[in-house]
């Protein structure tokens, strides 16, 4: 598995085709290896292009990082930096849940990495929003405070990125807890509702101002967590996006976790979203 020293970080890679540059993001902490990543990639590679899948810090094999005013600015900053890397800036970027996140964030904060934005099940609404804040830090915040930087490494929330990457079990026993407190609180209040951000740690001005080709797919009504009008709201902002249907029905989010569904994987049927993005980058993407 190739590995990429950047940021001061080891991050895990895999280009999968030839051509026109692309990465897809997933959500979550969830890695490249999730059902329906590659397989995205592989379809997309088919039709010529050259698509970067990644594990963002914190995720998979590549390092853990407690660093930057939050997680998701820290990784897209990481993308950046690999798509220079890899010599393959400009590219598409394409991501969904928290990977939108971090693909707003890296082609906001460096555009000349992005020729194009694809973006699906954006995280939004206040339930929405203060909910993953808890997802992604509580238990680890709890954890530190009650047993110390051993209690977080236990947690199996990071069981993951210290199996497949042993040396970050010492990278989290080495955080000073005081100090990994205050940065998961930091990135907890990032996700505070505001009226001037509909992306958290991400202003609408900034959205208004990015001036790349961007398709956002519509979120399902029924999607407690991507709720529909952010969006429409997020299609609103962006002065070049194009608003479509996904490949699926309004319960689709709920779909993926229900029994029998959740084993397959969230991303199981990202592949479906294929046609659309071929169709759209053919049209706006140079």
């Amino acid at each position: 598995m190739p590995i990429a020293t950047v940021e001061g970080l080891c991050v895990a890679y895999e280009v999968i085709g030839d051509g026109q540059p692309w990465v897809i993001t997933p959500g979550g902490r969830f890695s490249k290896d999730s059902p329906g990543i590659r397989e995205s990639a592989v379809e997309l590679a088919r039709h010529g292009k050259r698509v970067l899948i990644w594990d963002r810090p914190n995720t998979g094999a590549s390092d853990v990082c407690f660093d930057g005013e939050s997680e998701s600015e820290m990784q897209a900053d990481t993308l950046a930096a690999l798509l220079r890397h890899l010599d393959m800036a400009p590219a598409v970027i394409v991501g969904g849940s928290g990977g939108s996140r971090v693909s707003l964030l890296t082609a906001s904060r460096h555009p000349e990495v992005a020729a194009g934005l694809a973006v699906l099940w954006i995280s939004g609404g206040v339930f929405g929003l203060m909910s993953i804040g808890v997802h992604y830090a509580a238990g680890s915040f709890t954890a530190a405070w009650d047993g110390g930087m051993e209690a977080v490494a236990e947690l199996p929330e990071w069981r993951e990125p210290l199996e497949r990457n042993p040396a970050n079990r010492q990278r989290i026993l080495d955080q000073d807890p005081k100090r990994f407190l205050a940065t998961l609180e930091r990135w907890m209040s990032v996700y505070a509702p505001r009226d001037d951000e509909l992306i958290p740690g991400l202003p609408n001005d900034d959205l208004r101002k990015f001036d790349r080709p961007a398709l956002v797919f519509r979120s399902g009504g029924s999607d407690i967590h991507h709720r529909r009008e952010t969006s429409e709201s997020l299609a609103e902002l962006l002065p070049n996006a194009v608003l479509t249907e996904p490949p699926w029905g309004d319960t689709e989010w709920k779909d993926r976790h229900a029994p029998g569904e959740a084993e397959k994987g969230l991303f199981a049927r990202w592949p479906l979203l294929v046609p659309t993005l071929l169709e759209w980058s053919r049209i706006a993407v140079a």
